[in-house]
């Protein structure tokens, strides 16, 4: 346990917190909640905070697991999540929808706000290509620290619309989505390599 926590390290917990920031992009997802949040009556931020946390978690610690059962190694993994990664920063970048669709319910704190929007595809990926570079606490610690973000825009997304407006809110998303697609470059060259070795 101690060696466990002697793997703590700052700057990675930094980097990986701002690359799980940029996909679950929550803030860019507020005129979404909103929506749903109208079309459902209401949402729990901590139930959709709690579901989303626990699907991370152990995506992040039985994924690997999973993707050996499958013949997958993480590099393998990283690379194809590097690509993912570049159409959810063009998403961002050129506004347009590829992935997230628009629904409703009574169940909508769980699907689709904590799955897929937050923790779908993207994070999942994320999570295990973060693994493929990053110690494991620190991963941990970011997906805290960003649900724990979560939990807050969820519970003031109404005051947040009216803060940054439409344009901010735009501004955010590009910016993300720039920080995103070189994240993505990067994931990808530093994995692809080890796929010819």
């Amino acid at each position: 346990m101690s060696q466990f926590f002697a793997q703590f390290d700052l700057t990675e917990l930094i980097k990986s917190s701002i690359v799980l920031f940029a996909v679950i992009d929550v803030i860019g997802s507020v005129p979404m909640i909103l929506r749903i949040k109208e079309q459902a009556g209401e949402i729990h931020p901590f139930r959709t905070a709690v579901v989303a946390f626990a699907i991370m978690i152990a995506f992040l610690i039985f994924g690997e697991s999973i993707l050996a059962l499958f013949g997958v190694n993480i590099e393998s993994f990283a690379v194809a999540g590097s690509i993912l990664l570049f159409a959810m920063s063009a998403e961002m970048i050129l506004g347009i929808d590829i992935f997230r669709d628009q629904v409703s319910g009574k169940t909508a704190s769980i699907v689709p706000l904590a799955f897929p929007i937050l923790a779908g595809a993207g994070s999942m990926t994320t999570l295990i290509s973060l693994r493929a570079e990053y110690q494991l606490i620190n991963i941990l610690l970011s997906v805290v620290i960003n649900l724990l973000f979560v939990y807050m825009v969820l519970r003031l997304t109404k005051r947040i619309e009216t803060l940054l407006g439409e344009g901010g809110i735009a501004i955010l998303k590009k910016v993300f989505g720039i920080i995103l697609l070189a994240i993505a470059v990067k994931l990808f060259t530093s994995n692809v390599k080890e796929l010819f070795q």
